[in-house]
């Protein structure tokens, strides 16, 4: 396998040095490690807004966990039954609209009937 070595890397020096000058290295330096220091610190920031969010999300489910749970303490058998009805209900009601919705956009993108013309799909071929 082939390896960046010291003589590699003494070339590309070399060939760097031809290129932008002598009096250019420091600059291309400090630009390349105030990039590497902002791509760093970018990197942290959004590692620690996903952890906020994620932390913020399970407060959120830990608190609407606690108020179901409590409003189901209170309730009768019939009361629960009554309520997991409503919610497979609504589900299923969800889950009918979204068909519906699928179902009237593959309708709409259907041609009309009657405007169907052939000698347009053999200019197109």
């Amino acid at each position: 396998m082939m390896g960046i070595g010291f003589p590699e890397l003494m070339i590309i020096l070399v060939i760097i040095m031809i290129i932008f000058g002598a009096g250019k290295l420091p600059e291309i330096g400090s630009a390349f490690g105030r990039s590497i220091k902002n791509f760093k610190t970018s990197m942290k920031e959004a590692q620690e807004e996903e952890t906020d969010q994620i932390e913020e999300g399970k407060q959120d489910t830990i608190e609407e966990g606690a108020e179901e749970a409590k409003a189901e303490e209170d309730m009768t058998d019939e009361e629960k039954e009554a309520a997991i009805r409503k919610k497979a209900q609504e589900e299923g009601d969800a889950k009918d609209l979204a068909m519906k919705e699928e179902a009237d956009t593959f309708t709409a993108s259907l041609p009309r009937k009657g405007s169907y013309d052939f000698s347009k799909d053999q200019e197109k071929s």
